[in-house]
This record gives structure tokens, sequence and C-alpha cells, in this order.
């Protein structure tokens, strides 16, 4: 079996089965990935063009890409140290009006679910009648205990405060068809691993390289998996001009500030919630700790979908 050292920062070309199987248990310390949907290649809205990926299919029948799922899931538990992450992007789907929740394999993997985050895309995929317009997905943050810890290390205030609720806008215009900003990878990976830099990030579906990017911009080390030879010939060129993405991680890094941490603003007597000293309570009513980012209006969505 070949040594990690063989496989650090390299991007591995093969069945993502196969390939996690020859690395060694307890060596990742975080993981990224956005598996493919199984949305049938047939998905699609009057606006939206099929999703369909090289060297993949994406229609597998329903309890069969569930194993499936479950079976890399627990992979990637295997080679993930005690104390590590995976976090795992997918979507709630409907299929002849019967709902399909990532949770229901989710639930029979090994992992412990630690939260449920969701990501606001401001777009919608599918732009059908049949339900409000679906601009959201599931990331689940996903934790190997230590022992019997099952509630883990606590997030420093600056990466906390970015709430539970992600309003990040997809890549457009990618040679992938399903690709998440660089902002997302990003936010995961300066959360859980701070300033400190040399852990491994993997991504068993890695496609263009985002999360090798994001790993390699922030001072880690990587791995990504795909079938695809190329996506993976598009990674390795953009992991080469990975430098010319560096804009993008300062403004996402520049999120991940608080002036006071609530435990300094408690021993000042100043506001720490509901229950603070009246006065402060009143000035915090008026003055919101951060600002939300405005929602795109329909117009600029559809704007969105007609640049792709």
């Amino acid at each position: 079996m070949p040594e990690l050292s063989d496989h650090l920062d390299r991007l591995l070309c093969g069945d993502v089965l196969e390939v996690l199987r020859t690395l060694p248990a307890d060596a990742v310390d975080l993981s990224i990935t956005s598996p493919p949907y199984n949305k049938g290649e047939n998905k699609k809205g009057w606006l939206v063009k099929n999703v369909q990926y090289t060297h993949s299919g994406d229609r597998m029948a329903e309890a069969a890409y569930q194993e499936w799922q479950i079976e890399v899931l627990n992979e990637v538990y295997r080679v993930t140290r005690p104390g590590g992450a995976f976090f795992y992007n997918h979507k709630i789907r409907w299929e002849r009006g019967v709902l399909l929740h990532p949770y229901a394999w989710i639930s029979r993997s090994h992992w412990t679910l630690r939260q449920e985050l969701i990501w606001d895309r401001k777009i919608a995929a599918n732009l059908r009648g049949w339900r409000f317009w679906q601009v959201d997905e599931r990331i689940y943050w996903l934790q190997k205990p230590v022992g019997e810890d099952w509630i883990g290390e606590e997030l420093e205030s600056r990466h906390a405060l970015l709430t539970s609720i992600w309003r990040l806008t997809p890549e457009r215009n990618s040679a992938h068809p399903a690709p998440f900003p660089l902002a997302l990878p990003v936010r995961i990976i300066y959360s859980l691993l701070g300033d400190r830099q040399g852990s491994l990030v993997l991504d068993p579906f890695c496609g263009i390289g985002t999360t090798p990017v994001a790993a390699k911009l922030l001072g880690h080390h990587f791995i990504g998996i795909d079938i695809s030879p190329e996506y993976i010939a598009l990674a390795q060129a953009r992991l080469a001009q990975a430098e010319s993405e560096r804009d993008k991680v300062t403004q996402e890094l520049a999120l991940h500030r608080v002036t006071k941490t609530f435990a300094e603003r408690k021993a000042e007597g100043t506001f720490t919630g509901r229950y603070g000293p009246a006065a402060s309570r009143a000035a915090a009513e008026q003055a919101p700790l951060w600002e939300e980012p405005e929602p795109e209006s329909q117009a600029q969505q559809l704007a969105m979908f007609e640049e792709t």
C-alpha cells in the first residue's frame, strides 16, 4: 500500500472507493465535498441545462445511490483522525412527489452529526411551479468523536458569528456543472483549523479542484480524488495558478472578525443578550453586530442564468 506521503498535495484520478481504500486510517484532519446528487441527468427547469458530468453518470437507482454514499461516508470516516470532521454538501430532492432527504443515509453512516448548515445559493437550479423555488442546499458538519467526547472543540467567536445560514452564490461560467464557490471551503477550513497550517484536507469528489485550491492558499496539505481525467487536468492547471484566486480568500477571511467576544462584553457589563443592561440592549437593537448582504432580485437571478 502506498505511503501517505505519496498522496500528499496530489490529485488522484480513479474510482472514489478504490482510491480511498489506499489511504491509511486516522490520517485526514478535515474533508469537504459535494458528491453527484443522483438527479437523473434530466432534472431541469426552463432556464437550466441538464447536469452532466464527464466520465460519470448521475442516474443510479436511488437505493444503490444511497448505499454507495454510505460506503463513501464510512471510508472517509476511516481515514479521518479522531476529532476530525467532514463537511458534506447535498440537497433535498423529490422523485415523483417523494422527498429524498440526505439525512436518510447520513444517519446510517458511522459519523456523528454536529450541525446542519443551510447554504443559501441565492439562485434556483430547477425553476418549476411544483414548489417554491428551491435556492437552498445542506452542508452537514459531521464529526468523528474522540472517545466519549461527542461535543468536540468550541469554535472561536470570529468564526461562529457567521451563523448557520451561508449566503454564497455558486461559481458561474465553470467547466464543471455544479461547482461550489471558493469561499465555501475557505470558510470551513479557516473556521476549523484557524491560523495554524500544515493539516491535511481531503475532497473525495474534487471536481475542478476548489477544495484543494482553498487548502493550498491557506497553507495546508490536500488530497483530491475524481474519476474524470478532464476535471483532474483542469484542477491541476487551477492549482498551478492558485495565487490568482488569493483575493477571494482574503474577502472571506475578512468576515471572520469580532470586535468584542461574549466573555469580554459580559465582564464589562455591556450587552450580552436579552437579559443584559437595558441601555446596552437598546443600543444593540439599533446596531447589529454584522450586516448580511442584500439578496439579489429575481431579475438579477435570471440574468445569472442567461450568462451560463
